[in-house]
């Protein structure tokens, strides 16, 4: 938004930082535990994977189709709200997803 891009460019790099930010949260505990970094990308892709893309894509739907929110600046409350209805979001759609993959023990350990 700070760059005043188009839709298009500001939500394909919005997932990209989403998906990037999400690996580093599952990647850094991981390598700290000693884990190489192809074992540690390999288990957070295995582990996280699903999750990242199910959340990502709540989040980028909630901010197209609530109404305002892409037209918004940075110093407009709407496009803060509008942020934070699409963290609940991707947290309501991501949290079965992480449910069923901790059920069949789809989980990373260290």
């Amino acid at each position: 938004t700070a760059l005043g891009w188009e839709m298009v460019p500001t939500m394909v790099l919005a997932v990209i930082l989403g998906i990037l930010g999400g690996f580093a949260l599952g990647i850094v505990p991981l390598r700290k535990a000693g884990f190489p970094w192809a074992r540690a990308f390999k288990t957070v892709l295995i582990a996280e994977g699903l999750s990242i893309a199910v959340m990502e894509t709540a989040q980028v739907l909630t901010e197209i189709y609530t109404p305002g929110v892409m037209e918004a600046g940075l110093t407009d409350s709407l496009f803060w709200m509008g942020m934070g209805l699409a963290m609940v979001a991707g947290f309501v759609a991501a949290f079965p997803v992480n449910y069923w993959l901790i059920g069949r023990g789809i989980t990373h350990k260290h």
